[in-house]
Parts: structure tokens; sequence; C-alpha cells
């Protein structure tokens, strides 16, 4: 099987750019099931109502978020969909769910969805502690696990990578919107990419509006952030899934 991941969408623009190209990718790459990192793409910060459904629209499977999930108050009627998840090391009784188990072609699907603690400044819990609690609840109930950490720092998520060798399928991060030309298949299995970064504006600083972000780091006032226009491209990556072992058999960029 394949599963395709899909970088940060920013905006409106980053959820027409998926309706364009979402189609060709699983028409050419036989895509079985499809992750969408939704969280930028109420213009830049959070989920409203209308974006949900809109990205659902394109029979997305999961939609994992981020450090903006409670960006728009809309997603409060909307938070205990199963197809959405928001970081499961969020404290502890904050709505919605961090992980949920999906089924494909009698296969059990977990995705995990965690968010760092480096250069983040979110109250979170420890994400290593709390994807390996969420690991020993669901290994035996499971045949594949996919896991989104969105988070800042490449250490962070390459010290996760290693850390989850070998006890989940594939992890792939999200949040900086620049992709990163390191996919492989670690020693123990698990295939990783540091981020595999976003859907939106292609000549923009990660998304946004390339005046408005420098005038904003040139004069430290807090000039507000736009997104930019003009041609939009589409980052992701592809998990090739032997179906008999359940493994890794290839990780491609898009």
């Amino acid at each position: 099987m394949n599963i395709l991941a899909i970088g940060d969408l920013i905006g409106t623009v980053g959820i027409n750019e998926l309706k364009k190209r979402l189609p060709q990718i699983r028409q050419k790459e036989k895509i079985d099931f499809v992750i969408v990192n939704g969280e930028n793409s109420a213009e830049g910060m959070g989920i409203t109502e209308n974006n949900f459904k809109d990205i659902l629209s394109q029979n997305i499977d999961v939609i994992t978020m981020g450090n903006h999930t409670w960006g728009k108050k809309d997603i409060f009627k909307f938070i205990d969909h199963p197809k959405l998840i928001r970081p499961a090391n969020y404290p502890e009784g904050v709505v919605g769910k961090g992980y949920n188990i999906y089924t494909w072609n009698n296969k059990k699907i977990a995705v995990i969805n965690l968010i760092g603690r480096v250069d983040i400044n979110i109250l979170s819990e420890n994400p290593f502690i709390i994807a390996k609690e969420i690991i020993q609840k669901i290994e035996k109930k499971v045949e594949i696990i996919i896991v989104d950490f969105h988070a800042e720092a490449t250490a962070e998520k390459i010290a996760m990578g290693h850390y989850l060798d070998g006890k989940v399928t594939a992890i792939f991060g999200t949040h900086t919107h620049v992709q990163t030309a390191d996919e492989k298949i670690l020693p123990k299995g698990t295939a990783y990419i540091t981020d595999i970064g976003m859907t939106g504006p292609k000549n923009s600083v990660i998304g946004m509006d390339i005046q408005a972000s420098i005038k904003r780091f040139e004069t430290t006032l807090p000039e507000r952030y736009k997104i930019a226009t003009g041609e939009c491209i589409l980052n992701g990556v592809i998990f090739e899934i032997n179906e008999q072992t359940n493994k890794v058999t290839s990780i491609k960029r898009i």
C-alpha cells in the first residue's frame, strides 16, 4: 500500500493546490491512504469548519494539527470528528484526541499527532513519553503506526525518529514548512524524514508575503502576516509499505 502525507496547508490557496494536485498524485502513485496537516489552513492560523469540510471533500483520511490547533474557535464544533487529531501531548483533559485508528483493506492503521517542546512555546507534556505510552497501548491492536511530529528543532525530530525506530512504521516532521532532503529508512525499519514541507505559495517566506515578513524581521514590530500570492507548490512524502511485513520499502518526497 502507499500512504501519502502532505505538508502544512497554507490558507485557501493551499487547499486549492491540494484539490488541483491530489487527483493526479493519487492516480500516478496509486495512493491508498492520505494524511494532511491542516493547522494553517485558515489563512495561516488554525482551521475553520469550512476549511475542514473543504479538505475532507478530497477524500482525505486524516487531518493532523499542531501549535495553531486552537487558532480558530470553529474547531470546537468538530474537534471530535474521527478524521481530525490534535497533538497527543497537549495537557490531560484537553478536548479532542491525539491519535486514532483507521481501517484500510482490513488493516488497522494508527495515526498519532505529537508536538515538539523546543522553541515552540506551547504548554505540552513530554512527546517522547506520551509517544511511548500510546504505542504500548495500541501496538497489539494495529498493523501500521504513522506519526506526524509537529516540531521546530531538527535535533528533537531526529532524536524522536531514533527513539521510535522499530516501534512505528513511519514518522514525518511538520511545522517548519521547509522540506528536508533526509528521507531514509532507519536501522530498525522505521521510515523517517525531518520535515515534509508545505502546500502553499512558492515565492514566499514559509507561505507568507515576503515584504511583510522582511519588515517584521527588520523593524521587530508586530507586522501582520499575510499569505503570499502567485504560484503554489505541494510538498509531501509517499511511504510504500509491504502488505505482508507492514514495513516501509521506500520513502519518496514530492
